[in-house]
């Protein structure tokens, strides 16, 4: 059985996937992934957008800079803050805690992904204006990532990474 620990060292950034869609019963455990990241203060100021239609995949594609596999994947989400947090948190809960609070539900949905077989990409090169022009998003909504989902083609090998001592910094 997979720890969490080799579901997230198995994880990898995928831009090639597969024409297969993502059967209902998976789509739900991504959901719940989502819902039941951690939020500032349980307020849960994020709202995500699945996307299954084409012609919408390909303008988001268009709006992150061209990033033409965007559209190729069966799913692709957009996930927004909230920034009606600011009512409780301020500033800081518009540009810092909203956006840790969508994050954490990323960061879930892509393990959960990882451990259904199934590749993502966490996508943060975009127009916000245009992303939030084509899914129409009221103003209290932004558009922080674009994380497209599918089963993936090709799975690169794992990149480098820092060591321990250039990461870590212990205060004793």
């Amino acid at each position: 059985m997979d720890t969490v620990l080799n579901i997230i060292k198995e994880r990898r950034s995928i831009r090639d996937f597969k024409d297969k869609e993502i059967p209902e019963e998976i789509l739900s455990k991504l959901i719940e992934a989502i819902i039941w990241a951690p939020s500032a203060g349980n307020l849960q100021a994020r709202k995500f957008f699945f996307v299954k239609n084409k012609e919408i995949k390909k303008r988001l594609a268009t709006a992150a800079l061209n990033q033409t596999f965007i559209a190729q994947a069966p799913l692709v989400i957009v996930g927004c803050l909230d920034n009606r947090i600011g009512r409780r948190y301020g500033e800081r809960g518009i540009y810092l805690y909203a956006i840790q609070d969508v994050s954490c539900s990323i960061m879930n949905l892509m393990l959960v992904a990882c451990e259904n077989g199934l590749g993502t990409v966490w996508c943060g090169a975009f127009s916000e204006t245009e992303v939030s022009s084509i899914l129409k998003l009221p103003h209290n909504l932004r558009p922080i990532a674009i994380v497209p989902i599918g089963y993936p083609a090709l799975i690169p090998k794992a990149p480098a990474r820092l060591t321990e001592e250039e990461v870590i910094e212990y205060v004793l």
